[in-house]
């Protein structure tokens, strides 16, 4: 993740709804849920990028900690019982490089994160071997390129990868991989790039979902600035060969509101489905520094 300029704060909060493209802001919770002074093992200046998991009944989310000491993004996460009420764990990954966006998944009972790592090159793949701790480096599944907020999914027994693969953060290129293995190999799709001079929608916001067969992405809007705004799109048709899809009509998804934490922008949404029926999402926002603060 890269800040959209200078005096930006970023937080992390927890929103709710009947649908994972119509979310807003829960009661029950007394948002921001994650700041950087949350941090308790490194002096931060912010946390972004957020990610859950459930296992045994426990919340995990995994997010990017902004270590002041060396102005590098490095893997922190936090607990939750109820996904409402976080405590800061510690830092479990860094690199010589700066990380964000760590992309934790579950496949045939192991963990595995696939962090944004751009400035090291290639998306590169993470097994916990001592859950949430203990993250090695396993696979390199694309090398070479500076891949951006990379999202991967499975899909009628298929790995799908979106990432941004653009050259610069405000002109993103979203780029589209398919394998039939996690570790690959690896290869572009033949409908790839799917979005290409597009700020709007092209660089992906989070997790993707699939629902009862039904495929939902994410995209960050950067424009006019970077981190303004979350849209969702549904993949109406994706095989080896095709790929289809249509923007939600309740977009934006996300966005800034009013003077609180998120007052200068969303851009970043992982949802999941509750036992009960409905959606828990954690979101993060800014602010800038020079803007009265709130909460919501």
């Amino acid at each position: 993740m890269l800040r959209p300029r200078e005096g930006a704060e970023y937080s992390i909060g927890i929103y709710s709804g009947e649908v994972p493209w119509s979310i807003s802001p829960d009661e029950r919770i007394q948002n921001p849920v994650l700041t950087w002074r949350d941090v308790s093992d490194v002096p931060a200046s912010m946390v972004a990028d957020p990610f859950m998991i459930c296992v045994n009944g426990i919340y995990y989310m995994f997010f990017e900690v902004v270590n002041l000491l060396n102005r590098k993004g490095e893997i922190g996460f936090a607990t939750s019982n109820d996904g409402c009420t976080w405590s800061y764990g510690e830092r479990v990954l860094k690199e010589p490089y700066h990380l964000s966006y760590p992309y934790v998944f579950e496949w045939e009972g192991e963990y595995f994160m696939i962090p944004e790592g751009s400035r090291g090159g290639g998306i590169k793949l993470y097994r916990a071997d001592d859950f949430p701790r203990g993250w090695n480096r396993v696979a390199e599944l694309l090398s070479g390129n500076r891949y951006a907020d990379s999202s991967i999914f499975r899909y009628d027994s298929k790995w799908y990868i979106f990432t941004d693969s653009g050259a610069e953060p405000l002109n993103p290129k979203l780029s589209l991989y398919c394998a039939d293995r996690l570790t690959g190999p690896w290869e572009e799709h033949p409908a790839s790039p799917i979005v290409t001079d597009d700020p709007h929608v092209a660089r992906p916001g989070g997790r993707v979902l699939v629902v009862d067969d039904i495929v939902i992405r994410f995209a960050q809007d950067v424009y006019p600035i970077y981190g303004s705004k979350v849209r969702a799109f549904e993949i109406t048709e994706l095989s080896s060969t095709n790929y289809v899809e249509r923007e939600i009509s309740s977009n934006p998804v996300l966005e800034a509101g009013g003077t609180e934490w998120r007052s200068g922008g969303m851009h970043h949404v992982d949802a999941h489905q509750t036992k009960e029926g409905g959606w828990l999402a954690c979101v993060d926002g800014f602010y800038l520094r020079n803007s009265k603060k709130a909460s919501s």
